[in-house]
């Protein structure tokens, strides 16, 4: 007899596809996981890149056939919290293959000039992710962001 299917966990954090790269960004209350969404889909739209949303604030992670599939709550699909604004509807896609995940640091913390190589990765419902730390609020994140991703997508 198959068990019945249970219901998705999800995980405090925003997911969002760049290109044809899906990323997770997890990090604590306040750390800027909205904004820095907003800011990264931006910037890539401007570039003509394709770039969307798949879920703000609660992403449910989904293992299979060794990747990891991030899909947005069903209650706040195509929603994004924008401070000064509140919640507001944008493009978003279903779902998303996630490839590598930025962890936010507090916003008064700032990553390690150079990374221990024992945290550039992170496991995730078994699968290996690579990772980096960033602080959402830093004038440069999504540059080094979009650096990060060329470098992993490259590798």
């Amino acid at each position: 007899m198959t068990p019945p299917p249970q219901a998705p966990a999800y995980l405090h954090a925003n997911a969002l596809v760049l290109g044809e790269f899906g990323l997770l960004l997890r990090g604590p209350p306040g750390a800027g996981k909205s904004g820095l969404t907003l800011r990264l889909v931006a910037d890539w739209r401007v570039r003509g890149a394709f770039a969307a949303l798949v879920g703000d604030d609660r992403v449910a992670l989904e293992a299979s056939h060794g990747r990891l599939i991030a899909r947005p709550h069903p209650s706040i699909r195509g929603m994004i919290e924008a401070r000064g604004l509140g919640v507001v509807r944008v493009d978003h896609e279903p779902a998303c293959v996630l490839r590598a995940v930025i962890d936010l640091l507090a916003l008064e913390e700032s990553p390690k000039r150079y990374p221990d190589e024992g945290e550039s990765r992170t496991e995730l419902s078994g699968v290996t992710l690579p990772r980096m730390f960033e602080n959402a609020a830093s004038v440069g994140a999504v540059i080094r962001i979009g650096a990060y991703i060329q470098n992993v997508a490259t590798n």
